[in-house]
């Protein structure tokens, strides 16, 4: 008998919430990086979603840039 629970993918779009929760980092400061164009996000109606891929590119190019000092 399986008893292991099926866990949920992970998700494709974040909440700005959710984001900044993933980088442990505060709501205005993932505001700050959304508006100084440093991650991308997509509007679906007026909701605004980060999409995971942007919060790896951002840390791998933090990662890139503090190897590259």
């Amino acid at each position: 008998m399986d008893t292991t629970t099926p866990t949920a993918p992970p998700r494709t779009l974040l909440s700005v919430d959710a984001a900044a929760a993933q980088l442990s980092i505060g709501r205005t400061t993932m505001y700050a990086l959304i508006k100084a164009g440093h991650i991308t996000t997509v509007r679906i109606g007026r909701l605004r979603r980060i999409p995971a891929e942007a919060l790896t590119a951002y840390t791998a190019r933090l990662i890139a840039e503090q190897n590259a000092a």
